[in-house]
């Protein structure tokens, strides 16, 4: 029993290892971007001047304990002190936010805060993205050669951390992943109307979400760029109950993170997919 138990262990806590490394990897080479590209700025150039105020390293400390564990008035409440402040949006995108969620992400990976902490705070700088009028609106409007899938949670919950594992075998296998952390229904429509989709993942985790989750399929493939996305259910509720995809207006439910690379690329090949 003993060998067995630290087995299981090891197991378990090489799996921890390599989900705090997807995550951080997430935050890095997905989230950021996306923060900033949403404001449609350039990455700073070293020798180009900077105007008005910047943020502080105790700003930036402030900023990062708020967003994981205050509501979302506080962080408003800060935002617009720095805005009263003269820091253009610029500064605020490229000092603060970014920055910030590169922070939680390795506070994360070095067991300083848990993941909720972490969704929290991740969550709070989208909505000051969409508060300040910015959204992503460059990427391709058409088709092309590498598969695109966007992978978010229906509205009413934030389990993330289930997104960015299957988010890892989707761009390991050539995917370009979308990893969207809206909380309401017309920010996930305002995603797919803005750029291309090939497949579309939604993960559902309660009862409440499944109700919803029909009048959701159909706004988004009516405000969706591709006039036929693939749509990949998943999720907790779905490892309790059994559902018909066709039913709830998808094309296929997966609780297999191996199986939803295969599942969704059927999607795209079967002329039957959408029919």
């Amino acid at each position: 029993m003993t060998p067995r138990t630290s087995s299981s262990s090891a197991d378990a806590s090489g799996h921890q290892e390599e989900c705090k490394r997807s995550l951080t990897e997430v935050i890095e080479t997905q989230i950021i971007p996306r923060l900033v590209q949403a404001h449609r700025v350039a990455l700073p150039d070293a020798n180009a001047p900077t105007t008005g105020p910047g943020i502080s390293p105790k700003q930036l400390a402030s900023f990062v304990a708020l967003s994981k564990s205050s509501s979302s008035s506080e962080t408003t409440q800060f935002i617009d002190e720095l805005l009263h402040q003269g820091v253009t949006t610029d500064r605020i995108f490229l000092e603060l936010i970014a920055p910030a969620a590169r922070q939680l992400g390795v506070m994360w990976e070095q067991d300083l805060c848990d993941f909720t902490e972490v969704t929290c705070g991740l969550v709070r700088m989208h909505e000051i993205t969409h508060r300040l009028g910015f959204e992503y609106q460059n990427g391709p409007q058409l088709g092309g050669d590498v598969q695109r899938i966007m992978l978010a949670s229906a509205p009413g919950s934030q389990h993330f951390l289930g997104m960015t594992i299957v988010s890892d075998f989707f761009r390991k296998a050539g995917w370009d992943v979308v990893i969207e952390i809206s909380l309401s229904e017309n920010e996930l429509m305002h995603a797919v109307n803005n750029e291309w989709f090939d497949v579309i993942g939604i993960s559902c985790a309660t009862e409440a979400q499944l109700k919803t989750l029909p009048g959701l399929i159909r706004a988004l493939k009516a405000s969706s760029g591709n006039p036929e996305p693939g749509i990949l259910l998943g999720g907790p509720i779905f490892t309790v109950q059994q559902h018909d995809a066709r039913s709830l207006g998808a094309d296929g439910i997966c609780i297999d993170v191996k199986e939803a690379v295969a599942l969704a690329a059927s999607f795209r090949s079967s002329p039957s997919a959408s029919a």
